[in-house]
């Protein structure tokens, strides 16, 4: 009979996001196992490398993405506020700047790397997917919004935008400039002036 598992994947991939929002790209399994409390070995036998890490990690941020955005859309009494809600629930996880930074360090790195690549196409296609849920939901307050499938990609666009240009000029927290973008947009689709 197999032993079951004391240290979680999810225990692992939390030490990961830690190790990269501190370190970068840089990282090293060392650093994942030694912040998780575990053996190089225990990382190593889990993920197979760290491109399997990242690979895990990619898979579950796009799940915890999409679980946070509906959790979000679901305490907001107006569809138009859960959708505001969620957008802006998706990168306001990141922390400070350096944290920002070091996690698009990642990014430009996954970027490169055709499986990894796939897999953020896949986390895009999933927010946005969610996105056009909530757009839906909430055209009927939206008379000035495009189509559905435009707007959740504008709403995307918006916050991927904000979410980069925020990591190399922060002023002020991403969370409050994500909510001032998405606001502005949403002001517009509604045919309000922005206060």
């Amino acid at each position: 009979m197999a032993r079951p598992r004391s240290i979680t994947d999810e225990r692992l991939l939390g030490a990961a996001e830690t190790v990269i929002g501190r370190c970068g790209p840089g990282f090293t399994l060392a650093q994942v196992a030694s912040e998780a409390g575990v053996s190089v070995g225990t990382v190593a036998q889990r993920f197979g490398s760290k491109s399997g890490l990242l690979q895990a990690m990619s898979r579950r941020a796009t799940r915890r993405a999409v679980e946070l955005m509906r959790e979000c859309a679901g305490r907001a009494d107006d569809p138009v506020d859960g959708l505001r809600a969620a957008a802006v629930s998706v990168y306001a996880v990141l922390g400070d700047a350096e944290e920002a930074a070091n996690h698009l360090g990642q990014l430009g790195v996954d970027i490169g790397d055709p499986v990894l690549r796939a897999l953020l196409g896949e986390h895009f296609t999933a927010v946005e997917e969610e996105l056009r849920r909530l757009v839906r939901a909430a055209a009927p307050s939206l008379p000035h919004a495009p189509s559905v499938p435009r707007a959740a990609r504008a709403v995307l666009g918006v916050i991927n935008g904000v979410s980069i240009d925020w990591s190399i000029r922060p002023h002020g927290r991403l969370a409050d400039r994500l909510a001032e973008d998405v606001d502005a947009v949403l002001a517009a689709w509604r045919g309000r002036e922005e206060t």
